[in-house]
């Protein structure tokens, strides 16, 4: 599929690897054309490539240069492993190629700035937006900045979206081709836009996710409509669910269900006691995730929110079906949430889905009066300056999902055992040799 979506996107491309916001795209790793793209010194750097389907290694590859104005060169102190990089790392995402550097979630310190950077100077502690906005567009004037006009050049994307979205950090061609930040070095496009300043007092333990699993859980529960009294049922208990059920407490919702198979349901209800949980693996034969909510919750949850993702099927026809590129995948969640909201409920998708599926119930959505809310790539820019106050006054403490430190060294290991759910692995903290000794209430190093 890679393959194939990266030859069709070479006939479509119009521009050169230049979005209209005047950024330099595709150059998913510096070392592949260092005469362009590597700072001169040919400074050797460590990072996290992709090489294939469910293979990826740490690499030696070079320090970027400033190549657009308004670049910022990024000193790594701190990255972290996604759920959504596992979509990455199954090769369920189009566009990706060999050695693409990966990961989207990063902070640092500063290290050059482009002739046209505005409000940063080297040494500023940062931590970066998963997405990379302009600032100026029409959807970023309005703090959507996920949708940015201006950042991504990808024609694939426009031709199956009907529009594309803002580029990404490390996450495939699809999404502009961008070094990710599981390195030592990133080059931050409109850096002045993407970088937000991490005040003393703030580590950057708890700083890094503001990057984005803060802002997607957060964006989650406010774009679907959560509020005072709500039940809320939440599919995938990873990072993302787990933030999302605490928010919807502080909220007010008066029952929050995690869904899940697997052990992070009862580590998610230590840190969440009156989190109730679901294991789908334990259902009784001939029953259903919809008719067990049902006997938790008369006439069904208010909101249902999606934080798996859609790759992971089920059942032994969406599985063929997937493997046959008949659909990219399965509405099976989506059903059950579909099934298990009340008449008028409201479902929000958060969880990556990338292109078409079969088998959706559509005729239910309609009879019902469901509402289904894509939330989209959250726009990081509306919300982290809230959710870095929040950290501030300690009303949000993203510690609680932190499970480990480890050593930039051992994060091939890492997408290993996140990917098998085990170790307890919750949510990472990566170090690199620019970072400070671990801040005080948070893992020590764990070597893989």
């Amino acid at each position: 599929m890679n393959t194939a979506a990266n030859v069709l996107e070479t006939q479509m491309r119009k521009g050169g690897g230049q979005a209209a916001g005047s950024v330099t795209t595709d150059v998913a790793n510096p070392a592949n054309n260092p005469e362009k793209y590597a700072d001169p010194s040919m400074t050797k750097m460590k990072a996290l490539a992709w090489q294939g389907a469910n293979n990826v290694q740490m690499v030696e590859s070079l320090k970027p240069r400033i190549i657009n104005d308004r670049d910022v060169i990024v000193r790594v102190t701190g990255t972290t492993v996604c759920g959504s990089d596992l979509h990455l790392y199954h090769g369920a995402v189009m566009q990706m190629q060999k050695d693409d550097i990966l990961g989207h979630e990063f902070c640092g310190k500063v290290e050059s700035v482009g002739a046209d950077v505005k409000g940063l100077k080297p040494g500023d502690r940062v931590v970066a937006s998963f997405q990379i906005a302009c600032g100026e567009c029409y959807y970023c004037k309005q703090k959507l900045s996920s949708q940015c006009e201006k950042t991504n050049s990808d024609e694939l994307q426009n031709y199956l979206f009907g529009h594309r979205t803002a580029g990404v950090l490390g996450y495939s061609h699809l999404t502009g081709g961008f070094a990710g930040g599981q390195a030592e070095y990133v080059r931050m496009p409109f850096g002045d836009v993407n970088l937000l300043k991490i005040p003393d007092g703030v580590p950057d333990e708890k700083a890094l996710y503001l990057s984005d699993v803060l802002a997607t859980s957060y964006h989650c529960v406010v774009d679907t409509g959560v509020k005072k009294g709500d039940t809320v049922a939440i599919w995938g208990m990873g990072p993302i669910g787990l933030m999302a059920a605490y928010f919807c407490f502080q909220k007010g919702a008066s029952r929050v269900i995690g869904i899940d198979n697997n052990w992070r349901l009862e580590w998610c209800q230590s840190k969440l006691p009156n989190l109730e949980i679901l294991n789908y693996a334990t259902i009784p034969s001939g029953s259903s995730v919809p008719t067990e909510l049902r006997k938790m919750v008369d006439k069904g949850v208010d909101c249902a929110l999606e934080c798996a993702a859609g790759e992971y099927a089920k059942g032994i026809g969406h599985k063929i079906e997937m493997a046959l590129g008949l659909e990219n995948d399965t509405s099976e969640i989506l059903n059950e949430m579909i099934l298990s909201v009340k008449k008028f409920g409201s479902i929000g998708i958060t969880g990556v889905y990338a292109g078409y599926t079969n088998h959706f119930n559509i005729g239910a959505v309609m009879e019902l009066g469901i509402r289904i809310i894509g939330n989209g790539q959250a726009p990081v820019h509306k919300y982290w300056e809230e959710l870095l106050h929040k950290i501030q006054t300690g009303e949000v403490d993203p510690t609680i999902m932190l499970s480990h430190r480890i050593d930039i060294e051992d994060v091939a290991k890492a997408y290993r055992i996140f990917d098998a759910k085990q170790e307890k692995m919750m949510k990472i903290y990566v170090q690199t040799q620019f970072s400070d000794p671990p801040a005080k209430g948070t893992p020590p190093l764990t070597r893989l």
